[in-house]
């Protein structure tokens, strides 16, 4: 079977990291099947979708590398649901309700009280001819629902959560169309799911009542329904669902200086059992996308680790990758030797700092003379090779100085930090005349 999956998200809001994981599963898994993954935009809610939200969920796929092999909006596709809408109110499978809202809030209160499921009891079915040309004379416009087949069952293999099946006589018709003609997102989805030929569907557990239903809609328009996994849905550190994890998008994270692969690394594994290997192999991502290793268990998205993560992200990039957001002056023998103690690329600015100057003095007063030797010491080396390892043998020889007693005063005077990027590498970017100037100043010579 040719793969063909979708990412069909509303453009009345902005993508969090649930729907982040959302599109990158299903563009993973097209991508290890040599399929196509499309972007549908379901913006049939006119009130509260708009071309910002639609243009901020194309830069967020794209920042993402979830790169799309066709696209399409509901709002451009009203005459195909039309159509379809009347091949099945000419089945007898739509029929008109009258009901209003509270109507139906007073059924669904009284099933409740009696302990029973609050299933629409189908009035609107009973009504007469006579009975309905009144309400309408009166004003009273009809929406639409989708008979459900009470003997056809509602069953499927999923693919994260295995069989599934659902009584039909326990779910109620479900609302296709409004009163005033919008459609509601049952009904359309599944005609565009045929019309584009889609074969996966992969989406939040939040929709396995939605599938059992559509499935039925797939069988009524005659088409072949898509094989589904629905995965469980994230939770936040604490362990419990959190309002936080949607406010948490894009933005929040280039903020933070987190690198979409490092999220693509996370939100591809959690989940599973699997370790989360940082990686910028997508294909390797792909290739490791395995539904049947995903639990049931609410996923947990913790920000401390995907922190951890970009770290390891970042040691892996390349100068080519970040070169356009270092500082001014910045090589790549510079990024090459700053990069491992890096945990955002936004970090190597404080590093080049630490190169250029000036940096803080907090050096102890029992080590200025050693270091005013350094100074000295420092002027005469030869620096064309490994400066560093010349200048720590010179002294190591001429004093009685080992270990973190001779390494860790000339890194304080060099850096003005105690801890930082191996100094074989970055005394050479520091120079010769900085070095002399600092341990000068920091023996009290300068």
């Amino acid at each position: 079977m040719s793969v063909t999956t979708r990412f069909a998200p509303s453009p009345t809001g902005l993508l969090h990291v649930g729907n982040l994981r959302t599109a990158l599963h299903n563009w993973l898994f097209a991508r290890a099947a040599g399929g196509r993954f499309l972007l549908r935009l379901d913006d049939t809610d006119r009130a509260r979708s708009t071309v910002e939200f639609a243009d901020a969920i194309r830069a967020d796929l794209g920042w993402m590398g979830l790169d799309w092999d066709g696209e399409t909006r509901q709002s451009d596709r009203g005459a195909l649901y039309e159509a379809r809408f009347e091949e099945l109110r000419a089945a007898g499978r739509i029929y008109p309700a009258y009901e209003d809202g509270r109507e139906l809030d007073l059924k669904r209160k009284v099933l409740l009280g009696r302990g029973l499921p609050p299933v629409y009891d189908r009035a609107a079915l009973r009504l007469t001819d006579a009975e309905r040309a009144d309400l309408e004379a009166r004003g009273v416009r009809p929406h639409w629902r989708f008979k459900l087949d009470h003997d056809e069952p509602m069953a499927w293999d999923d693919l994260v959560r295995g069989p599934q099946s659902f009584d039909p006589r326990t779910q109620s018709d479900p609302v296709v169309r409004r009163a005033d003609g919008s459609w509601l997102y049952m009904l359309p989805s599944v005609i565009d799911d045929i019309d584009m030929g889609v074969s996966h569907v992969v989406r939040g557990e939040d929709h396995v009542t939605n599938t059992a239903i559509q499935l039925q809609m797939f069988s009524a328009l005659g088409g072949t329904a898509p094989r589904f996994a629905h995965e469980a849905l994230l939770t936040g550190a604490e362990g419990k669902l959190s309002k936080r994890l949607g406010s948490l998008g894009v933005a929040h994270f280039r903020e933070a200086g987190i690198e979409p692969e490092a999220i693509a690394s996370l939100l591809a594994r959690i989940g599973t059992s699997d370790p989360v290997v940082p990686t910028l192999d997508r294909a390797a991502l792909a290739a490791g996308l395995d539904f049947a290793r995903f639990g049931r268990a609410p996923a947990r998205f913790d920000e401390a680790e995907l922190a951890a993560v970009n770290a390891r992200i970042v040691h892996q990039l390349a100068y080519e990758a970040v070169a356009r957001r270092l500082p001014p002056g910045m090589d790549q023998a510079a990024w090459e030797a700053i990069r491992p103690n890096l945990a955002t690329v936004a970090e190597a600015a404080d590093w080049w700092q630490v190169v250029q100057g000036p940096v803080p003095s907090a050096v102890d007063e029992a080590d200025r003379a050693f270091l005013a030797e350094a100074a000295a010491t420092a002027a005469a080396i030869n620096w064309s090779a490994d400066p560093w390892h010349a200048l720590t043998n010179a002294l190591k020889g001429a004093t009685d100085r080992k270990g973190k007693a001779l390494f860790l005063p000339l890194r304080l005077a060099l850096t003005g930090r105690a801890h930082g990027p191996d100094m074989a590498a970055l005394l050479p970017l520091i120079g010769r005349e900085r070095a002399v100037e600092r341990l000068a100043k920091a023996g009290g010579s300068h």
